[in-house]
């Protein structure tokens, strides 16, 4: 009789658990004397190497991208589109994708939409968009992911709900969060259990219960409260209902989510115990300069998520304290005011213009969130530090290609199947 995919999955899992221990043990307690040591499809790593006291499992590298902001994911899509092309630049890979030098990615309203566009799996295997096409993506959509709202529009909310649904359905087809490369989070605020929700991959492969269409995910992450109101979706099993709101409610900046799923999933990340075990870049969306005495309820919303993104920022730079430095990035600005950046400043700005300004701001000069001290501006640009990330980034990349144990057990599964399979993939 053959065996369940479920036996199978603990079967691999106990497998690998097997070969990582038996090598601690031979290293750390009986001594470990022969010259080489040789793993399943791993190099050969010399004897020196395990003495050396090098770090042996390497770092995880998680993205976190903030939700809209001041303008609309596009300064976020910006970075990623310089960070893509850094990552080519360095690695001499023209193909070189984000989704190929990250573990994990976290993103929230727009931020997630990126994250959607950035690490779906495409028909070839490889992410379906570039960062580039990504960015374009959101200039040319952004009306229908996040319409105005003036007074008396309520009429045409269902309207506005409708475009959205079909762009990502056009876009995604009937991909599910299963059908990612690198474990996924995306949150929605929902409504039904008055607490945030987080789609997440690991949980899909669990179980049918909390998979979800990438269409859906996206419709819900990004549905302003002020303008589409809720997003009624069920899972695939039609056992999960929710009624979704704008992923910037719950969580504007998803990093601490970020660090917290990989620091609490042992399955997947085995031995990451600390932030120093961590690489991890956050990009905000400028923080707007709104001092209107009576602001109107889309900017109550926006303030609120701009604050509790600076809180965030704040808090993840006090967690990594000495290591804030060397592991943590955040790309972001402030006091952001999009009318001196146009020609015409009566005139909203489009989506050219927030793209325009993009460039503008990672010219500036990063500013940085030290410990019990507000924020300082630092001599490196945001492109600089982008760059400078890129090449951490690659560096990890290829410490893993020698490494002696998997920085990363992904979980695979056939897509829109219930059961879970691991894969070792310490060379990503």
């Amino acid at each position: 009789m053959a065996a369940s995919p479920m036996l199978d999955s603990a079967f691999s899992v106990d497998t690998v658990t097997y070969e990582i221990f038996s090598v601690l043990e031979k290293k750390f307690l009986f001594g470990y004397e022969d010259q080489k040591l040789f793993l399943p499809g791993k190099h050969e790593i010399p004897v020196e190497t395990l003495k050396s006291g090098e770090n042996i499992t390497g770092k995880v590298r998680v993205l976190s991208i903030d939700g809209g902001g001041a303008t609309d994911g596009i300064l976020a899509g910006k970075s990623l589109a310089h960070l893509e092309a850094y990552l080519r630049k360095k690695s001499g890979n023209s193909d070189a994708r984000v989704a190929d030098y990250f573990d994990v990615v976290a993103g929230a309203d727009t931020g997630g939409i990126l994250a959607a566009l950035l690490f779906t799996r495409g028909k070839d295997g490889r992410p379906m968009f570039t960062a580039d096409e990504a960015l374009q993506f959101l200039i040319d959509n952004r009306r229908k992911i996040k319409p105005s709202a003036p007074a008396g529009i309520f009429r045409r909310i269902s309207r506005s709900s409708k475009k959205a649904e079909k762009l990502f359905r056009l876009t995604f087809g009937e991909m599910t969060l299963k059908d990612t490369v690198k474990p996924v989070l995306i949150p929605c605020y929902d409504l039904s259990t008055r607490a945030p929700f987080l789609f997440s991959r690991a949980d899909a492969l669990e179980t049918d219960g909390y998979d979800f269409k990438m269409t859906e995910v996206c419709v819900a992450t990004s549905a302003d409260p002020t303008v589409v109101g809720a997003v009624e979706m069920r899972s695939l099993d039609l056992r999960t209902r929710i009624l979704g709101v704008d992923g910037g409610v719950a969580m504007n900046n998803p990093t601490a989510a970020a660090i917290t799923h990989v620091l609490n999933n042992k399955h997947e990340f085995p031995f990451c115990d600390g932030v120093e075990d961590l690489l991890v870049v956050s990009l905000g969306n400028g923080e707007s300069d709104c001092r209107h005495p009576n602001p109107s309820a889309a900017e109550l919303v926006r303030i609120a998520g701009e604050g509790a993104s600076d809180m965030v920022d704040q808090a993840v730079s006090m967690a990594f304290s000495h290591a804030r430095t060397n592991n943590y990035v955040r790309i972001q600005t402030t006091g952001f005011d999009a009318g001196k950046y146009l020609k015409n400043s009566k005139s909203p700005a489009n989506g050219e213009d927030l793209l325009g300004i993009a460039e503008e701001v990672l010219k500036h000069k990063n500013v940085e969130s030290t410990l019990f001290r507000g924020k300082k501006i630092i001599q490196n640009t945001n492109s600089e530090k982008l760059e400078w990330f890129a090449g951490e980034l690659i560096k990890e990349h290829e410490r893993r290609k020698t490494s002696i144990l998997p920085t990363v057990i992904f979980k695979q599964a056939s897509p829109r199947t219930s059961s879970a399979t691991v894969s070792t993939e310490s060379s990503y």
